[in-house]
């Protein structure tokens, strides 16, 4: 292949794959603004009951994600990239267009555990652009799909807030299903994956084996933790986001577009801070930025408990943002820094393990405090577990304060 065919090809192969990491990213984000009050017209349910099920349905997604994911990255190595995400476009297309179907309950949350095992097309995006992308331009490339990522996590809420309000929640899924299968008919006949050779040796050598290669394995897996406790922290209000919105407003008729927004203000702020953090992480030290994240989050989560109104509730959640954007990148470099280089990428596979469930913890807790001390209580118990992750990141982070 000539010097500019293969540029055409890498440069398309991102272009389009922007678009369906983007789309994915909406897609597993808009409901959080809506999903308990479309849970809501399901039954005729208590506050306690409706609390539960928003958890249980929204945390059953990323539950099944977190046990099927390593399956589908041992099929994508075997039968392509591509391959795995069509099936990934094609299924969530299916299953978000049938959500809005749904006559109770339990309906949704099959269809969103079956949402959980369709995931992989943000995960084999990254890879396929990695592999079929020169080296030279790999970096580059990359970077474009983490914002395309980015972004579709960041205007989810506000996209599926906006959507509900104009249309329905029915409808809502309708479009967002139909969407999905664009960007599947796009991965089908824009993307282009050329067969590389590949070698064997790194997969015969077991994880077991090169993780006692690992030089400090109580700091690996404490960032793991770190990474769990956080996402937890971050997810625990998104079942009962819209339900505290609409409480604060006083059943508002722009409860789904004011919840979107509160939603997306953690997004919003880590986009903005987090390039402005990773430079003063670079010289004041990466594991300082993350201690300082813990206390930014401490101070943002325990006045929202005491919110009485929803721009109140926006301004925290929007240093919640801050907080992420000094913790969530720099346990990244550190997981690089401390990593062998033949076992970074797996080091990063269960980091992401442990952010899914993160994400399914999140949710339950959330669900599980707010029936017992109501919606405020969520937020006293979230600066709870971030001071325990502080402690316990001290620990494991002592030595590299020698």
């Amino acid at each position: 292949m000539s010097n500019s065919s293969e540029k055409a090809l890498w440069k398309r192969n991102v272009t389009v794959l922007w678009f369906g990491v983007f789309m994915t990213g909406i897609a597993l984000s808009e409901v959080m603004p809506f999903l308990s009050l479309y849970i809501d017209t399901l039954g005729n349910f208590s506050k306690q009951q409706l609390t539960f099920y928003s958890g249980i349905v929204f945390a059953a997604s990323f539950l099944v994600m977190a046990i099927v994911s390593p399956l589908w990255g041992k099929l994508a190595d075997k039968k392509g990239r591509k391959l795995m995400m069509l099936r990934a476009a094609l299924g969530m297309s299916i299953i978000l267009f049938l959500m809005g179907f749904v006559t109770n309950v339990w309906q949704l949350f099959v269809l969103r555990a079956l949402q959980g095992a369709m995931g992989g097309y943000i995960s084999n995006s990254n890879a396929l652009v990695a592999t079929q992308t020169p080296k030279e331009h790999a970096g580059h490339a990359l970077g474009i799909l983490v914002t395309g990522m980015t972004a579709g996590n960041l205007l989810g809420p506000l996209f599926g807030g906006t959507l509900a309000s104009i249309v329905s929640y029915r409808m809502s899924f309708h479009i967002t299903g139909v969407i999905l299968f664009l960007v599947f008919l796009l991965t089908l006949f824009f993307v282009k994956e050329e067969p590389r050779p590949v070698t064997n040796h790194s997969t015969e050598v077991s994880t077991s084996k090169l993780w006692q290669s690992v030089p400090n394995k109580q700091l690996i897996f404490g960032l793991f933790i770190t990474t769990m406790l956080v996402q937890a922290v971050n997810t625990s209000i998104n079942p009962i986001i819209s339900l505290f919105v609409r409480e604060l407003t006083n059943n508002s008729a722009n409860t789904i577009f004011i919840a979107g927004i509160v939603a997306a203000m953690p997004g919003i702020a880590t986009v903005i801070a987090a390039p402005q953090f990773g430079k003063i992480g670079d010289r004041v030290g990466t594991h300082r930025m993350i201690k300082i994240g813990f206390a930014i989050a401490t101070a943002a989560l325990i006045p929202t408990a005491f919110v009485t109104s929803v721009f109140m509730l926006m301004f925290f959640r929007f240093i919640i943002g801050i907080s992420d954007a000094t913790m969530l990148p720099a346990v990244q470099t550190l997981l690089s820094k401390n990593s062998p280089a033949n076992m970074t990428s797996r080091i990063f596979s269960y980091n992401q393990s442990f952010q899914s469930i993160g994400s399914v913890m999140g949710p339950m807790f959330g669900a599980l405090v707010a029936s017992v001390f109501d919606y405020r209580g969520i937020f006293i118990f979230s600066a709870i577990l971030i001071i325990l992750n502080a402690m316990l990141f001290m620990f494991n982070t002592k030595m590299l304060n020698k």
